[in-house]
């Protein structure tokens, strides 16, 4: 495909204008001012439209898209009991499978292209990721309280299968991650051997940590004045490339800790703030050099997976938070949400727009009011763009969405299946 006279947001956040930019295979192989010489195949009219970088979602749990407005006005710990962990011992592979679907095609609406993804019954979201051409960095999340081994787990036992058999699937569109749930639901003993298992074979790693005050203050009782950080540390995590999730609580010193062992920090603004988590300190962890990305959560605590808006809020909720309105600029967001959140999922050939890199790209209408008048574009994608502004979302040089509508999905069937997926365990819950 060839992008023909389109606006192209440069990686020093600066736009081109009129432009061509050439795809082939999966690949950008042209940039210039000029029309190429050779073929490109289709001509995407660009004016009044600009070409970015996709984005990156950094954490996520793509089936709760089957718990959207399921638990609401609740506290952490009573949201969890009381709503969300009912519902998911009523689920299914196949409502997992379902409700990952409706999650992939609300995610091409916005823009994104891969996700960091945390969650059971892996391999029907696999056939999900695979089906609909998205990319995923995927890990099954690893719980345990009891004495038990790490080989004894039925989730370490998928673990280890998933990364046997699909790994670098789909031509690396899916890679597989070690994924402890928390410090708070596993024991050192678990911890240990994951952090072990994932440096031997040289898997990512993806982790909740210090998202509550009480989860970080717990930690320290129960380990000798250990933070989260300093306690998986010290059991031997972030020794491969590592994505800790949230991190609203984290000291000074954890910090270091992260900028030391390369760990990128996925801060989930709108699911922080409602459920009244705190804000994650990004300017402390960018000033750092922390890699910070961005992540969405699950739509059972966000509600969407708008991207867009996700922005916004990681742009605007420290300026609250510390009172300083300079803090976080929109470029420092659009770098978290493409190429910090690229790095994060180890994918270094993607995240920009540059001859050689990954063809992961979006195309956003500058002709819609909201985007009217342009002083910096920056300015504008951060603070004035919305979601359905997105027009085309291109995963590995292939078009997934475009006005509206899905090239591997069947819209239509998913939102079916999906409802019908959450009636039934909505039904299995109501008491005999």
């Amino acid at each position: 495909m060839l992008f023909k006279n389109i606006d192209v947001l440069r990686e020093d956040g600066l736009a081109e204008k009129g432009a061509y930019v050439g795809v082939e295979g999966d690949r950008i192989t042209y940039i210039g001012s000029e029309a190429p010489a050779r073929d490109f195949g289709e001509v995407y009219a660009g004016a009044g439209r600009l070409l970015m970088p996709a984005f990156y979602n950094a954490h996520a749990h793509s089936p709760m898209t089957l718990l959207r407005g399921y638990g609401e006005n609740l506290k952490l710990q009573d949201w969890l009991t009381t709503r969300i962990f009912p519902f998911e011992d009523k689920l299914t592979g196949e409502a997992v499978y379902r409700g990952t679907m409706l999650a992939i095609a609300e995610s091409l609406r916005f823009g994104i292209v891969s996700t960091t993804d945390m969650y059971y019954f892996c391999e029907d979201m696999l056939r999900a990721f695979l089906e609909s051409g998205a990319k995923v960095n995927i890990g099954r999340g690893i719980t345990c309280f009891t004495d038990e081994d790490l080989a004894d787990l039925a989730g370490f036992r998928e673990t280890r299968y998933l990364f046997e058999t699909y790994n670098e699937a789909a031509g690396g569109r899916v890679k597989v991650e070690t994924s402890l749930h928390a410090e708070y639901t596993s024991t050192p003993k678990i911890a240990a051997q994951l952090a072990a298992y994932a440096n031997e074979v040289g898997a990512g790693m993806h982790v909740h940590v210090s998202e509550t005050k009480a989860e970080h203050e717990e930690c320290r009782t129960r380990h000798d004045g250990k933070t989260p950080v300093a306690y998986l540390a010290s059991l031997g995590f972030f020794e491969t490339r590592t994505t800790a999730a949230h991190c609203v609580h984290v000291t000074e010193e954890d910090m270091d800790i992260l900028a030391q062992k390369g760990v990128t920090v996925a801060s989930c603004p709108i699911s922080n703030m409602k459920l009244s988590s705190g804000v994650c300190n990004v300017p402390r962890l960018l000033e750092k050099g922390v890699n910070v990305a961005i992540g969405t959560d699950g739509a059972a605590s966000n509600n969407n997976l708008n991207f867009i808006e996700e922005m916004k809020f990681f742009a605007l909720s420290n300026k609250l938070m510390r009172g300083d309105p300079t803090l976080v600029s929109p470029a420092e967001t659009i770098a978290a949400a493409t190429v910090g959140g690229a790095k994060s999922q180890g994918r270094p050939d993607c995240g920009a727009i540059r001859v050689g890199a990954k063809a992961d790209l979006i195309v956003l209408d500058l002709s819609v009011a909201n985007m009217q008048p342009v002083h910096a574009l920056v300015n504008n994608i951060v603070y004035a763009a919305a979601g359905g502004d997105v027009r085309l979302t291109m995963s590995d040089g292939k078009v997934l969405y475009r006005d509206g509508a899905y090239t591997t999905i069947d819209i239509e069937k998913t939102l079916f299946e999906a409802a019908g997926a959450t009636e039934r365990i909505l039904g299995a819950l109501k008491p005999a």
